[in-house]
Order: C-alpha cells, then sequence, then structure tokens
C-alpha cells in the first residue's frame, strides 16, 4: 500500500514524507534545508524534486557536513 504523503526523488531516490521530514538511507531523520545542502546543491540533475527555494526553508551552518 503507497502512502500519499510520502514523495521519492527519483535522482537519488531519498523519501520525503509530509513534505518536510527527510528519510535518509543512513542516518537520523533531516529536512529538506539538511538534504539541500548536502547533496541536491552538488548534483543539479533535473527531475530532483528538491530544488525550490521556498521549500527548503533556512539553511543552517549544521546542515552542511562538517569538516573533520
Amino acid at each position: 500500500m503507497s502512502n500519499p504523503n510520502i514523495e521519492v526523488c527519483p535522482v537519488c531516490g531519498v523519501k520525503i514524507e509530509n513534505g518536510d521530514k527527510v528519510i535518509f538511507s543512513v542516518g537520523n531523520p533531516g529536512t529538506r534545508a539538511r538534504l539541500y545542502a548536502r547533496v541536491c546543491n552538488y548534483v543539479q540533475k533535473s527531475g530532483c524534486i528538491n530544488q525550490e527555494q521556498e521549500s527548503l526553508g533556512v539553511i543552517s551552518a549544521n546542515d552542511y557536513y562538517r569538516p573533520i
């Protein structure tokens, strides 16, 4: 049975629940802003469902990967 509140990106396969809760393949859930900061910003492929600035929210410094 499919859940109409889940979007799946055809580019990276990530699941977005209820418009903002991002289910990564590994680790804790995040936001569209975190997904954009870590993946979508760099991939820039046609079909990505996370490119609209108004749906991202505020991207904070914690959304990016931290240097080791």
